[in-house]
């Protein structure tokens, strides 16, 4: 019996030291904060920004295949210009600027602008660029020119020219690239800018200065 009692005391101690070890342990581990766990982009989340991406270079492998592309006699006509009015039910010769950026979307396959109206292009939920004028402070005279970026362009998106005289957008065409002095440009209805001459009016590349845009519109993003 007397055995039987110390091996009992024995077990009771130990199970004792158990208990008091795994308690402080517990304590430490509570005063020992979690190392916060950032979670990774989902599949789902790249894949959305990869198509963006293909989206962006699917369109500009279109509008630059434009390049080139003239009218027949001057006078907003010939075959592919009036496939461009076609694609926003226009039938005669119009002006084409916005009729190619609604074609280059059809033909990308993406829900793009139906319009041929180019101020119609720049819905302030869509405008990510702007250029804006106000009075300058102190002394100085005349206007001073700021832009409103809330983000930088990118290729295919949709730049406007505004038209004092019609005191609105007045043209309109693709980004290809943008920095901060100049951006290249992919545009319809426009003049050649190399060779001006009789019924040189097309589909061109140009370079502009960014001061000269008046707005940009990303149609790409969902919105």
């Amino acid at each position: 019996m007397f055995g039987r009692k110390n091996d009992a005391g024995i077990f009771l101690g130990i199970g004792l030291d158990i208990c008091v070890c795994f308690l402080g342990f517990a304590l430490k581990q509570a005063r020992v904060p979690k190392k916060a766990v950032i979670p990774l982009a989902s599949s789902a989340s790249l894949k959305v920004g990869t198509d963006k991406i293909a989206i962006r270079q699917k369109l500009q492998q279109i509008f630059t295949a434009e390049i080139g592309v003239q009218e027949a006699t001057g006078k907003n006509d010939g075959p592919r210009i009036q496939e461009y009015l076609h694609a926003v039910g226009l039938k005669g010769n119009y002006s084409y600027c916005a009729s190619f950026v609604a074609w280059t979307f059809q033909q990308a396959g993406l829900n793009g602008p139906r319009t041929g109206w180019s101020p119609a292009l720049f819905p302030q939920k869509r405008v990510i660029w702007e250029r804006i004028q106000q009075k300058p402070v102190g002394t100085s005279k005349g206007l001073i020119t700021y832009n409103l970026q809330r983000t930088t362009p990118l290729s295919g998106d949709v730049f406007g020219i505004y038209f004092s005289e019609l005191k609105r957008i007045g043209h309109c065409g693709f980004v290809e690239a943008w920095d901060v002095t100049w951006c290249t440009t992919v545009e319809a209805n426009t003049a050649n800018p190399i060779r001006a001459g009789p019924f040189s009016e097309g589909v061109y590349r140009k370079k502009r200065l960014v001061k000269t845009i008046y707005k940009v519109a990303d149609w790409v993003t969902s919105k």
